[in-house]
C-alpha cells in the first residue's frame, strides 16, 4: 500500500463524527486540485424510502437551491453512480437533459466535477463527488490522479459508513439469536413454517414463536419483511 493511501486510511479511521471524516477528505480533494467535495450516503432501508445523508463544502446558495428544487431527483451524475461504479466526469453531454441544473451549477463556480460510486455488501451506497472552477480534467490527469481519486472514494465510503450508519438504526437492538437466524434462513429458502418445523425436527409453535420474536427485534411488519432485512444486514450470512 503506498504511503498517501495509508495515510488516509489512518486520518479517517481516526476521525469520529461525520465532519471529521469530511474535513479529511476534503483535505485530500483540495491537494488533487479540487476546490469542492461532496459526500453522500443512502442506507439500504426502508426498501420504498431509503434515508439518506449529504455533507458537502458546496457553496451555501447552492446548496440550498439543489436541495429547493429537488435536483437529487433528476441530477444525471446520482442516477448514473447509483446504478455503476465507473467514474463520471461532467460534461454538456452528461447535463443534456438537465440544463437548468447545469447552468445553475456552473453559475455558482461548480464547471468541472468528477464523481464515484461505492455500493457495499448490505445495500448502503455512497456517492463522492470532486468539483472546481475551471480547468477541464485531461486525460492526463486522470491517468496521473484517478487512483488516488478512486482510492478516495473507498476510504471516504468505509469512514461514512462507520460513523453515520449507527444513526439509522437499521440494525436490531437486541441480536437475533441462533436459532431465529437459522428459522430466517430458511424462510429465506421459501421454506413454510411447517417445512421448518419438520427439518429442525421442533414444533411448529415453536418456529412461530422464534419467528415472531425475529420479526419484533428486526421492527418488521410481517415474516417477509424481516427475511428481507435480516438479509440486508447481512445478518444470515
Amino acid at each position: 500500500m503506498k504511503p498517501w493511501a495509508q495515510d488516509l486510511l489512518l486520518a479517517t479511521n481516526s476521525a469520529t463524527t461525520d465532519q471529521a471524516v469530511f474535513t479529511e477528505v476534503a483535505a485530500v480533494a483540495h491537494e488533487l486540485g479540487f476546490s469542492y467535495c461532496a459526500y453522500g450516503l443512502r442506507a439500504a432501508l426502508p426498501f420504498t424510502n431509503p434515508q439518506f445523508v449529504m455533507i458537502s463544502d458546496y457553496p451555501t446558495a447552492w446548496q440550498e437551491r439543489y436541495a429547493q428544487a429537488r435536483y437529487l431527483e433528476v441530477d444525471p451524475t446520482v442516477k448514473h453512480c447509483s446504478r455503476s461504479s465507473v467514474p463520471i466526469v461532467w460534461s454538456d453531454r452528461v447535463f443534456a437533459e438537465t440544463p437548468e441544473l447545469w447552468d445553475e451549477a456552473q453559475a455558482v463556480g461548480l464547471c468541472v466535477g468528477w464523481a464515484q460510486s461505492n455500493l457495499d455488501a448490505y445495500g448502503t451506497g455512497g456517492m463522492l463527488t470532486l468539483a472546481r472552477q475551471k480547468d477541464q480534467l485531461s486525460d492526463a490527469e486522470l491517468l496521473s490522479k484517478e487512483l488516488q481519486m478512486r482510492w478516495l472514494v473507498t476510504a471516504a465510503h468505509q469512514a461514512f459508513s462507520r460513523v453515520l450508519l449507527p444513526r439509522f438504526k437499521l440494525a436490531p437492538d437486541v441480536p437475533l439469536t441462533r436459532r431465529e437466524t437459522e428459522i430466517l434462513k430458511w424462510a429465506a429458502d421459501g421454506k413454510t413454517s411447517s417445512d421448518v418445523s419438520e427439518i429442525l425436527a421442533i414444533a411448529e409453535s415453536t418456529v412461530r414463536f422464534h419467528t415472531k420474536n425475529a420479526i419484533s427485534k428486526l421492527g418488521a411488519r410481517n415474516r417477509t419483511a424481516a427475511v428481507a432485512r435480516a438479509a440486508l444486514l447481512g445478518l444470515l450470512s
